[in-house]
């Protein structure tokens, strides 16, 4: 078996009742498509396929070699995942999506974006906020990057970086807008007064305060 061969079957109906059927069976429904054969419906073993992105460092960018029990157009063939349906409570899979790849051909991919160091306004009280996690980029499958890192750690409070900014491999093309921000170092908030210290310099008595909150009188001189 191939590092990153996953094993699928030919999927005959479709509808709700299917995929329940499925599922109750420990498999899930999907689809196979690609340019230059008619999609097909498949089913697959969800463990498997999650161990298989998991165990990649590329993750969802990994290429598989999906092997179609029964043959057809897309046995055989490097795949890539374009899209994974989950559970909205459990996150368990519901439904993949795999694209076949001509290996001569670029194609479009969403990379991660690997934020590395501490940035220098983090060490005066700023918050690091990664507004960008993934851009679009254009490759060859066999360069499709693991991920773009990015080095914050001269980011002073209120300075950020761009998709500009990225140091990109040479073998790709930029797809994202290159003016979107991708980190940014913002202002510590400001903390709340504290009660005593508010109290002080509006010229009250904190136990005055207190007492009058709750209704009391104040003591007076002379008072027992």
């Amino acid at each position: 078996m191939a590092e990153n061969e996953l094993v699928v079957q030919l999927r005959e109906g479709t509808g709700k009742g299917i995929a329940r059927k499925l599922r109750a069976a420990g498999r899930i429904p999907g689809v196979c498509y690609g340019p230059s054969a008619p999609s097909i419906g498949i089913t697959l073993d969800p463990r498997t396929l999650e161990r298989l992105l998991a165990s990649s460092s590329a993750g969802l960018n990994t290429l598989i070699d999906l092997h179609v029990e029964g043959g057809g157009a897309y046995d055989r063939k490097p795949m890539l995942v374009k899209e994974l349906q989950r559970d909205p409570v459990s996150g368990g899979l519901l439904h993949a999506d795999l694209y076949a790849l001509d290996l001569q051909q670029e194609i479009q991919v969403s990379v991660p974006i690997q934020v590395i160091g501490t940035a220098a306004g983090i060490k005066m009280g700023g918050i690091l906020d990664q507004t960008l996690r993934e851009i679009e980029l254009e490759c060859m499958p066999a360069a499709i990057p693991q991920g773009i890192p990015v080095d914050v750690s001269n980011l002073d409070i209120g300075q950020s970086l761009h998709v500009r900014d990225l140091e990109l491999p040479g073998n790709v093309t930029l797809i994202s807008d290159p003016d979107l921000a991708v980190v940014l170092v913002a202002a510590p908030t400001a903390e709340e007064e504290a009660p005593v210290e508010a109290a002080a310099e509006e010229g009250v008595e904190p136990a005055a305060e207190e007492a009058a909150e709750a209704g009391e009188p104040e003591a007076k001189e002379g008072d027992d």
